[in-house]
């Protein structure tokens, strides 16, 4: 006969089913709502590169070092706050997160040097990077492996729904306001604040708070006791000894390099210093948004895709959705600015270049467990935005030594298709 503290902790015969079902569906709606707008604090800078180097000088190339000490930034604190939300909670560090992350985004916003402007920015990505690994253990909590491909379609898919934002509303500040690139910094990261307080006030972090049922037990799933004695040391060996995390993290680097050499150097190449005068027939910010709106769909179709039609074979997706990006992105580099098949073709482009996302995310839990989910995204992540840092100054120093943004494209192709032969390897 079970005993009091478990009936009470566990499973709780005066909680309903439906309860537990509630807050489950609040803790996806929720850290889903908090991330929709984490990337108004740091994908935005693409709308401001004219203005910076209009106002300061700098190159494409110097540029290019500021997006990478973001990413490199971000890259390095995922090591780290992957594991503190799996060791303090990833509620409250994705709320710290985002009040951080506004804070150094105002301090960007007034800087005059190079120097001044990478700190601000690397600050930036370290704050940033307290967001979606604590978020993705938060859910691990709550949602049990049948439903990851279609949580993590969900988390990443509204991610991609946060990219179209970081579009939107730098348009809006330029264009419609008509203000200078140095509000992008501090009107768009304001909307961080509110998605923090609908996870604030509406998000439990884990079953045992409410003292409702856990999630149900599988190979994956120990018990809380043995979960709650892991030390960070733990839970790093057990990440790290795990072959899979390298070949994984490989090849979301690639894809990760892929989609930023799209959402810095895209604004770039479709709007340049004259978007306001350009004759094209169709005006260029549209173009530019049908990039994040395919990611955003991408991500929701790539999972969805590895759960019913490959049956959790998740290597699959990526790899088809690599192989089209590719294919699509070297047509890219032959289609005139302002015309119908520029929007159609970015839109498939970003789709199919952010779409395995979500599926690289759900893998984590897949094969490493609940338990280490935030440390095991966390370290992930380090690799792929280490991979992704590492190709902002390249692609910026190609811009400046060719003359022609349109560069951005044969590189994506390449870096999808690196990605695609690595995810062959992975077979979970």
């Amino acid at each position: 006969m079970p005993t009091k503290t478990v009936d009470t902790l566990q499973y709780k015969a005066t909680s309903p089913i439906s309860t537990f079902d509630q807050y489950k569906w609040r803790a996806l709606i929720g850290v889903t709502f908090c991330y929709l707008f984490y990337y108004t604090g740091r994908q935005t800078l693409g709308f401001a590169i004219p203005g910076i180097q209009h106002d300061y000088g700098f190159s494409k190339y110097e540029i290019g070092w500021i997006s990478a000490t973001m990413l490199w930034c971000y890259a390095a604190g995922q090591f780290i706050n992957g594991n503190l939300g799996d060791k303090l909670g990833g509620k409250r560090m994705m709320i710290a997160g985002a009040i951080l992350s506004l804070g150094a985004n105002w301090v960007f916003s007034f800087g005059h040097s190079f120097w001044f402007f990478l700190l601000a920015w690397g600050a930036n990505g370290y704050f940033q990077s307290m967001g979606f690994a604590p978020g993705s253990r938060l859910l691990s909590n709550w949602w049990s492996h049948k439903n990851r491909g279609f949580v993590y379609g969900v988390y990443v898919g509204f991610s991609g729904f946060s990219s179209v934002l970081a579009f939107v509303l730098p348009l809006v500040i330029l264009g419609a306001m008509q203000l200078d690139w140095i509000w992008i910094f501090r009107l768009a990261p304001l909307s961080m604040l509110f998605g923090a307080m609908v996870l604030w006030l509406f998000v439990s972090e884990r079953p045992e708070d409410k003292k409702l049922r856990t999630l149900e037990p599988s190979d994956d799933t120990p018990p809380l006791a043995i979960e709650d004695d892991l030390t960070s040391a733990q839970r790093y060996a057990i990440v790290l000894r795990n072959w899979r995390l390298y070949i994984a993290g490989f090849a979301i680097g690639f894809q990760n390099a892929a989609r930023y050499a799209l959402v810095v150097w895209v604004p770039v190449h479709f709007l340049g210093l004259d978007w306001k005068t350009s004759a094209a027939f169709i005006d260029p910010k549209w173009i530019t948004v049908a990039l994040p709106v395919g990611m955003a769909l991408g991500a929701l179709s790539n999972s969805w895709i590895s759960d019913v039609v490959f049956q959790g074979r998740r290597y699959l997706a990526i790899v088809s959705y690599m192989v089209l990006a590719s294919a699509t992105a070297i047509i890219m580099m032959f289609v005139p600015h302002g015309s119908m098949v520029a929007i159609g073709l970015l839109f498939l482009c970003g789709f199919f270049v952010f779409g395995p996302a979500s599926s690289f995310w759900a893998l984590c839990p897949d094969i490493f467990g609940r338990r280490v989910a935030g440390t095991a995204t966390g370290v992930l992540n380090t690799m792929s935005y280490v991979c992704a840092g590492i190709g902002e100054p390249v692609i910026g120093h190609m811009i400046d030594s060719t003359g022609s943004t349109s560069i951005i494209f044969p590189t994506v192709a390449g870096l999808c298709a690196a990605s695609a032969m690595l995810s062959l390897l992975i077979k979970r």
